[in-house]
């Protein structure tokens, strides 16, 4: 729906578009703020404008309201700035990939556009060119839900040419629908990188007052230059408020709620390290040390993979033609990992094509068994094999890089049957 023909003959009359800056005043209420787009769904007499807090705010426009345009041009865009380099400092790399973190408003034209310049990433944490000698580069402009394998790849090498090139940490700011498994793909490609590798996102646009991009960003700044640590992590809140932030393995790590702000979790392990709100680093277990040395990128993917989910009912005919088609087949199945008896020819018959079924649980906490059932031996039997606590996205990921960097599907599974990158054990531990 488009504005009414009222409302549109008012904002033409004044000469009023996105972007411009508006002073309304509707039914004794006065409001100033930018004018955003008009959303398909809004009635046709509603203005909806930014205010100075960041929150948008809709307004009825009646017969009487009053409209004026205090600014009719928006704020330029801001532009680059070079920060001041100091010797003994650490250099950290910032590398946008788009998402919520590096999303805000456009007042040019009102809309939002999913990247910040490398100068307002930096500027999200104030004072921090003051501890450390901070470059960044936008190197997509993504959300995370378009993410693909030629990103991860071209991110791995990106990663790897900074941290060769002099860095001694590199943040990745991306969104967080589908950061576990852009973290678990680095984790793999980059094997044991010599230095901090980070991502971090944001459940709230910088635009907004209630933004945690930037405590995030702080949190993750602090844990590359005071952890020592090297690896590929996750950094995200661990509360709903500012006073706790978790460092997560990248291969164990899952977004488990839409909108709070703590929605990332360890899954099968705890976050290997917690920040306060005043940056003091506590960690929960043994770290490998950060180090002088070249990192390498092994980039090479199997896409001829596939990730599918066990249901009542799951009818073999609909999936065989899939399944006969991709060289590596994940099936997140029920409890220990079982799927109905049904499905275990068609999984017989992929394995004896040549392709490797991976089985794990969608339960995600606790291990995966086929001994116990006779469902699970019969898994076994037609060739399937268990990862013990892998989470089902971390296992296809490393399923594409392992048949990728394996001479044949035998060598395949003892990989992804062997721990790479912290992402499986056969140790449980019991939370009181």
């Amino acid at each position: 729906m488009s504005y009414s023909v009222s409302l549109s003959k008012l904002l033409e009359s004044i000469g009023a578009k996105e972007g411009s800056n508006l002073s309304v005043s509707s039914k004794d209420k006065t409001y100033i703020g930018r004018l955003m787009p008009h959303h398909d769904f809004s009635d046709g007499d509603i203005l909806v404008i930014k205010l100075s807090s960041g929150y948008n705010v809709g307004i009825r426009i009646y017969p009487d309201s009053e409209v004026k345009v205090l600014e009719h041009s928006a704020p330029a865009l801001k532009k680059e700035v070079a920060f001041e380099r100091k010797e003994g400092r650490p250099n950290i790399v910032f590398i946008g990939t788009g998402g919520t973190i590096a999303s805000g408003a456009d007042y040019r034209t009102g809309a939002v556009r999913p990247a910040l310049s490398a100068s307002e990433m930096i500027a999200l944490v104030p004072g921090i060119t003051d501890i450390a000698n901070i470059s960044a580069k936008a190197m997509l402009s993504l959300f995370s839900e378009n993410m693909n394998v030629e990103h991860w790849q071209e991110l791995a090498k990106a990663v790897a040419e900074e941290i060769n090139g002099g860095a001694d940490a590199v943040m990745v700011l991306h969104g967080t629908d589908t950061m576990g498994y852009t973290a678990a793909a680095l984790s793999f490609m980059l094997g044991d990188v010599p230095k901090p590798v980070v991502l971090v996102g944001a459940q709230r646009s910088p635009d907004r007052p209630s933004s945690d991009a930037p405590s995030n960003l702080t949190a993750a700044v602090r844990f590359c230059i005071n952890g020592g640590a090297a690896g590929v992590f996750v950094v995200m809140h661990d509360t709903l408020g500012d006073d706790s932030f978790a460092v997560h393995t990248g291969t164990r790590v899952r977004k488990m709620h839409t909108s709070r702000r703590d929605a990332f979790e360890s899954i099968n392990a705890s976050p290997i390290a917690f920040l306060d709100e005043e940056g003091t680093i506590r960690f929960t277990r043994e770290k490998r040390a950060a180090a002088s040395g070249k990192a390498a990128a092994r980039t090479d993917m199997e896409r001829s993979t596939v990730l599918l989910q066990y249901y009542p009912g799951m009818d073999p005919s609909l999936f065989e033609e899939i399944m006969m088609k991709s060289k590596g087949i994940v099936i997140a199945g029920s409890g220990l990992g079982h799927v109905s008896e049904s499905m275990i020819p068609l999984i017989k018959k992929a394995c004896g094509s040549g392709s490797v079924v991976v089985v794990t649980s969608q339960c995600l906490g606790g291990r995966t068994n086929l001994n116990v059932y006779n469902t699970g031996r019969d898994m076994l039997a037609a060739g399937a094999i268990s990862v013990l606590d892998m989470l089902p996205e971390t296992a296809y990921v490393k399923l594409m890089w392992v048949l990728a960097n394996s001479k044949d599907a035998e060598e395949a599974k003892r990989l992804m049957m062997t721990p790479l990158a912290g992402e499986m054990g056969d140790r449980r531990t019991v939370d009181v």
